[in-house]
């Protein structure tokens, strides 16, 4: 299926614009992160710790009605779970700066407030814990760090170096950016949000790695063509597969946004932003930093023939027109091609190219030899 025909776009054109974008989006996620490492970050419950409580009620409660009446109370954030007897909820809240009771007593007053004629009681309640403690986010940490340094070898292996690491950037700057956009927005980050970051890395790095692959191929076949435009033709002709692969991807995601409730809500939306900003990182972040360091003369990203069409030495043209013409044969005249790919014949003053000389020189000295011959005769 091909939903955009044959284009023709200079992406590599709109680099220094893209990087700009890019540059402001992932300084959004640094500032995330610094905000996470220094506290002030909206964190969920698994990071932070907070209070749980046990409610039973007298009749059955719809769970988004008990999720109402927690968002009107000042819990935005709270998670509930409801059983196989509707009568009866878990709780999980945020920590506050105040004791467990009285977090609890606000719980059970606000669900009294909005369910006047359904009374509750608490059956069990107890402060929690972060779930992910410091050494869990250290350990966590290096896994991203061995996995990255993983992808990097494997392209490395695949590839040449340089597309590891121009593909580590990209996947980098949509972690970031996905960041950003939460902290911007003052969304919470879960547990599932963490799993929707390392999702799209996933799927960034492939869409990626489709992108580097008709490069790659396109590099062997058109060792003549500069580098840039075989990179905006590479883009150019896998984009069509690039834009149904990630509508795809989105229109998937976004059924989950509408219809997987408010417990999969920052999931579905980590994944749009994620699928987004991956394709957007493919065209206009990896490839132009392919570009932009691509080497010096050896490399096999890059050789010299492949930034221009290299005209004939000026040596060789020199000592072609220096050399005596008795001893240029017709063989060693060779056509010189200019830069544009323009060939230059430069003729004698008498008209005549130095092929044609030579060839009637040879002639009129075999005619003297045999008029020698015929003398001694």
């Amino acid at each position: 299926m091909e939903l955009i025909k044959k284009t023709n776009i200079d992406f590599l054109g709109l680099r220094k614009v893209a990087f700009a974008i890019s540059l402001v989006l992932s300084s959004l996620g640094i500032i995330c992160l610094v905000m996470i490492a220094m506290g002030r970050a909206n964190m969920g419950i698994d990071f932070t710790g907070g209070a749980s409580a046990n409610l039973v009620f007298a009749k059955p409660v719809q769970l988004e009605k008990a999720r109402a009446a927690l968002d009107a109370a000042g819990f935005r954030d709270a998670e509930i779970q409801s059983f196989t007897d509707k009568t009866k909820l878990f709780v999980r809240v945020k920590k506050l700066n105040i004791p467990v009771e009285q977090v609890i007593g606000r719980i059970q007053a606000a669900f009294t407030k909005a369910f006047p004629d359904n009374p509750s009681r608490v059956d069990s309640s107890s402060a929690i814990g972060p779930t992910i403690g410091k050494s869990l986010q250290t350990t966590a940490l290096w896994a991203i760090i061995l996995s990255f340094a993983g992808i990097i070898i494997y392209i490395w292996f695949r590839f040449e170096w340089k597309f590891g690491i121009a593909a580590t950037v990209a996947t980098l700057h949509d972690v970031l950016t996905v960041l950003g956009v939460f902290f911007v927005l003052h969304k919470e980050i879960t547990l599932l949000v963490v799993t929707a970051l390392l999702t799209l890395a996933g799927y960034s790095l492939t869409d990626t790695v489709v992108v580097f692959d008709r490069i790659r191929e396109n590099l062997k076949m058109r060792q003549k063509e500069g580098l840039m435009d075989i990179i905006n033709l590479s883009i150019n002709e896998v984009l069509s597969r690039t834009v149904v692969t990630s509508l795809t991807v989105f229109l998937a995601v976004l059924s989950l946004f509408i219809f997987g409730g408010q417990v999969l809500h920052d999931f579905a939306f980590a994944m749009l932003c994620g699928v987004v900003v991956g394709t957007y990182s493919s065209v206009f972040v990896a490839s132009p930093i392919l570009y932009v360091w691509r080497g010096k003369k050896g490399s096999r990203l890059i050789k010299v023939s492949m930034l221009t069409k290299q005209p004939v030495k000026e040596g060789s043209a020199k000592s072609l027109a220096a050399s005596p013409v008795g001893s240029v044969s017709q063989s060693s005249v060779k056509t010189v091609s200019s830069e544009a790919g323009q060939p230059v014949s430069e003729p004698n003053p008498s008209g005549q190219s130095v092929s044609a000389q030579t060839s009637r020189k040879g002639k009129s000295a075999k005619g003297k030899k045999s008029k020698k011959a015929r003398a001694k005769a």
